[in-house]
């Protein structure tokens, strides 16, 4: 199981990628170092920022819990602090999470996530 690491502000979250192609490209890119989104809040139960390349889809319907992350299109990455439906490819979930502290660290507006490999 690979594990990375979200730094937000003075917050550190660990989340466990998925296991599917689209993760291991994830990672990969992770590999060259540390990637830093800005990420704009949508609908009041995500955020989302661009990744600047292109990632594999293994795109399936599924209903997102808090904690998710998942790439959009392709081309985005997604965190999920409550429920959508929809096509997407969960890349991971942040691990030992509750909403109510997700919502907490994400905070109500634009926020700047940096994803990184965990040692």
């Amino acid at each position: 199981m690979t594990k990375i690491l979200l730094n937000i502000g003075e917050n550190e979250l660990t989340a466990t990628l998925a296991d599917n192609p689209s993760a291991v490209a994830f990672a990969e890119l992770l590999q060259k170092g540390p990637l830093t989104v800005a990420m704009e809040d949508y609908a009041n139960f995500e955020k989302v920022g661009p990744i600047g390349t292109t990632l594999p889809r293994t795109d399936t319907e599924i209903t997102t819990e808090p904690g998710d992350i998942i790439l959009y299109l392709g081309t985005n990455i997604t965190i999920y602090y409550d429920h959508n439906t929809w096509n997407f490819t969960r890349l991971g979930h942040i691990d030992d999470v509750s909403q109510d502290d997700l919502k907490t660290v994400l905070g109500a507006g634009d926020v700047t996530v940096t994803f990184s490999l965990k040692e």
